[in-house]
C-alpha cells in the first residue's frame, strides 16, 4: 500500500490547489489576456517537449506485436469514443451541457505515456511493449484526436474550420513535429535535464488549468452546476473506467489470448486518458468561457485512473510474486525428494 501512495503524485494536490486559486483570485481584464498569452506559449512548449521525448523508432519497433498495438489503439480511439457517446445519451436532460461535452471529449484523447509504463512495470508486464503502445497512441493522437472531436462534437461548439486547423497546426502539430526533427540533436540533452524540464511542463499544465478555470469564474458558469451534477459526473467516470478495465481484460484474455505480460499492457495503455495532451487540445478547441467545465471530467478521470490503476497494478504484482514463490517452492521440493530405485 505504501508503494501505491508513493506512485500517486502530489501533483494531483497542486492541480486542486490551482483550481482553488482560480476560484478565489481569477485572472480578469489585462491579467487574463497576459495569462492567456503565456498559456498559449506553454502549449507550444509542451508539444515541443512531447516531440523530443517520444521516439518514433520505439513506436515502429513495436510493430512486430501488431495484434497488441492495434488492440490498444482500437480501445483508445474506438471503444472509448463509443462509450463516451453512449454515456452522453444516458446523461439526464438537466445535466450541465459542458460536463456532457467534457465526458465525450476525454474519451477522444490519447493514452498516457509515463503512468502507463509505470503501472505496467509495477504489474510485471511487458514494459517495452507498453512504451511502444503508449508512444504510438500519443503520436497518432496529436493528429487523430482533434479530428474525432470535430466529428463527434460538432453540436457542442466545435467545428473544424480553417481557423481551428490553423490553431491546431501552429500550437500542436508544428511544435510536436519540430521536436521530432530536433530529437537526434537535443534528445540526449532533454533526457539529461528530465527533472528540470518535468517541472517546466507540469508548471505549464498548472497555468493552463488556472486560465481555464479563471474564465469560468469570471463568466460565472459554475452557477449552473449543481452538486448533483458533480456527483453524477463522478459516478459516470467511475463506471466508464470500470467498463473499460473489464472489457480490455476480456479482449486480452479471451478474444486475443494474449500472454499475461501483454494483457497487462492492453489494460493499462488501453484504459488511460492523457491530461497532458487533453488540456492543451481543449484550450485550442474550446476557447470560450465554458472551457473549465469541459476539462473538469478529464481532470477527475485522470485522478480516478491513477488511484484505481495503482491498486490494480499492485494486485497483479502480488499475484505474480505469489505464483513465482509457489513455483520455486515446488521446484525446491522436487529437488530434495529422494528417488525410489526402480
Amino acid at each position: 500500500m505504501l508503494k501505491i501512495f508513493k506512485l500517486l503524485d502530489p501533483y494531483i494536490g497542486l492541480m486542486l490547489a490551482t483550481v482553488a486559486l482560480a476560484a478565489v483570485l481569477p485572472a480578469h481584464g489585462l491579467g487574463a489576456a497576459v495569462a492567456g498569452g503565456v498559456a498559449d506559449a506553454a502549449i507550444v512548449f509542451l508539444f515541443f517537449l512531447y516531440g523530443t521525448r517520444l521516439s518514433p523508432r520505439a513506436a515502429l519497433a513495436g510493430l512486430t506485436q501488431w495484434k497488441l498495438h492495434i488492440a490498444v489503439l482500437l480501445c483508445t480511439f474506438g471503444l472509448f469514443p463509443a462509450l463516451g457517446v453512449g454515456l452522453s445519451f444516458l446523461a439526464p436532460a438537466g445535466m450541465a451541457p459542458p460536463l456532457v461535452t467534457g465526458m465525450v471529449f476525454l474519451c477522444l484523447m490519447p493514452s498516457t505515456v509515463q503512468s502507463s509504463i509505470a503501472f505496467t512495470s509495477i504489474a510485471r508486464g511487458n514494459v517495452a511493449a507498453a512504451l511502444c503502445a503508449a508512444s504510438a497512441s500519443n503520436i497518432i493522437g496529436v493528429f487523430l484526436s482533434p479530428l474525432l472531436v470535430g466529428w463527434l462534437l460538432q453540436t457542442s461548439g466545435v467545428a473544424l474550420s480553417f481557423d481551428v486547423f490553423r490553431d491546431i497546426t501552429l500550437q500542436l502539430l508544428a511544435p510536436f513535429l519540430l521536436g521530432q526533427l530536433l530529437r537526434p540533436w537535443i534528445g540526449s540533452w532533454i533526457q539529461g535535464n528530465k527533472r528540470v524540464l518535468g517541472y517546466a511542463d507540469r508548471g505549464s499544465i498548472l497555468l493552463i488549468i488556472y486560465v481555464a478555470f479563471s474564465k469560468g469564474m469570471v463568466d460565472n458558469i459554475w452557477g449552473g452546476v449543481s452538486l448533483s451534477d458533480l456527483l453524477l459526473l463522478f459516478a459516470f467516470l467511475v463506471a466508464l473506467l470500470a467498463i473499460v478495465l473489464v472489457l480490455t481484460a476480456l479482449i486480452g484474455r479471451r478474444l486475443l489470448s494474449l500472454p499475461v505480460e501483454d494483457d497487462i499492457v492492453l489494460q493499462f495503455c488501453g484504459s488511460k486518458k492523457s491530461l497532458a495532451s487533453g488540456l492543451p487540445m481543449a484550450t485550442v478547441l474550446f476557447p470560450g468561457p465554458q472551457l473549465g467545465l469541459i476539462v473538469l471530467p478529464l481532470m477527475l478521470f485522470h485522478q480516478i485512473q491513477l488511484i484505481v490503476c495503482a491498486v490494480l497494478a499492485r494486485h497483479y504484482a502480488d499475484r505474480t510474486d505469489k505464483g513465482t514463490d509457489a513455483h520455486h517452492a515446488a521446484v525446491g521440493s522436487e529437488a530434495v525428494v529422494p528417488q525410489t530405485p526402480a
